[in-house]
């Protein structure tokens, strides 16, 4: 193969559709099923320590409050102004994702925890107090205070909670992935990270997906999605289908995972040994320059290349590499993989036209 060029710009991203973070749509604004609930900082952070409340997607980790701000918002609490409302999202085991308010959250569990001391100078009685050193009266205000909350039902579409989500968030602006790395929190989230983590899925994606938005996670959620579910579940919205990978990947038992793995890392190592830094690229020559890594190619070729073992693919090297040119000469399977790729009807398209190729390489 020939030698690595310059690392590709992160985000040239080919084969996703141009609409895929637009607006849900047509949802009826009755079907959004979200309700508000009051509850006291007491309660809130007993449901907290239960863990019926997630606290820590791992996206907004690097985005803490300064002890400064957090003061401010036990300072506001004290004087008893009111604080914003916060949203949660229910899934379906019944636990609530927050939202917005994630900061506002740590700061009261933190402070309530003793592990913050007030930095507020222009209040002589509260500066460089913890919790425990207020009075009673000024504890008790802290844990009564009134929080209100919205949540936002487990059964919203997905793409209507993603907009939701988006919407509402008054943070760090998020991506779909890291929303959906949110909501779906567990095994399956766990096995995004580790997988897009991996010196073999940095190698053959080229170091071309940012992690600091989850699109390198996105991918590995892509594989996972077409690997597990049918194609027939795919109805248009990737959103939804991620969603269904993810919520799949949260029920599979431990060797499941362990399996997917394998089939995951199997492909990489094939698609790599077979088309080396051109792997997931437009390309129809081993010499041409490399091209900005395609997800709908992804799409076809890493589940493809997963059901085969390496010794067999290394045989066939030269006929699959020239099966794979043909069909970049073909003008359906390029607009499958370039033009409205959310489409069922493109998705179907580029799925048969690369189990058609793989049949007449591995005659499978």
């Amino acid at each position: 193969m020939s030698t690595e060029p310059t690392i590709t710009d992160p985000e040239e991203i080919e084969g996703l559709d141009g609409d895929e973070d637009a607006s849900w749509g047509d949802y009826p604004i009755d079907t959004l099923l979200i309700r508000q609930e009051n509850r006291t900082v007491h309660d809130v952070l007993r449901r907290i320590e239960k863990g019926s409340f997630v606290m820590d997607p791992d996206f907004q980790r690097d985005f803490i409050w300064q002890d400064d701000k957090q003061s401010k918002l036990i300072e506001s609490v004290l004087m008893r102004l009111p604080l914003p409302v916060f949203y949660l999202a229910e899934d379906e085991q019944g636990r609530m994702i927050v939202v917005d308010g994630l900061q506002r959250l740590s700061t009261f569990q933190r402070f309530v925890n003793n592990e913050l001391r007030l930095k507020l100078p222009d209040q002589k009685e509260l500066n460089t107090k913890r919790f425990q050193e207020l009075s009673p009266k000024l504890q008790n205000r802290i844990e009564d205070c009134n929080l209100i909350l919205y949540v936002i039902d487990a059964k919203v579409p997905e793409r209507a909670r993603l907009d939701i989500f988006e919407r509402v968030n008054s943070g760090v602006p998020l991506t779909r992935q890291q929303m959906r790395n949110s909501l779906y929190t567990g095994p399956a989230t766990r096995f995004l990270k580790d997988e897009a983590t991996s010196s073999l899925f940095l190698k053959t994606t080229g170091n071309s997906l940012k992690s600091s938005t989850m699109r390198d996670r996105e991918f590995v959620n892509r594989f996972c999605s077409f690997q597990l579910l049918p194609l027939s579940a795919y109805r248009g919205d990737m959103d939804e289908f991620l969603a269904f990978g993810l919520n799949k990947m949260n029920t599979l038992h431990e060797n499941e995972l362990k399996k997917l793995s394998a089939q995951f890392r199997t492909s990489l190592v094939n698609n790599y040994n077979v088309f080396g830094i051109h792997a997931f690229r437009k390309h129809s020559n081993v010499h041409n320059s490399r091209s900005v890594i395609n997800a709908s190619l992804w799409d076809v070729m890493s589940t493809g290349l997963s059901r085969f073992p390496e010794h067999l693919v290394e045989a066939r090297t030269d006929a699959l590499q020239q099966a794979f040119f043909s069909l970049m000469h073909d003008d359906n399977f390029i607009r499958s993989i370039t033009y409205a790729t959310n489409d069922v009807r493109r998705v179907n398209e580029r799925f048969q036209f690369a189990d058609v190729m793989f049949e007449e390489v591995f005659n499978a």
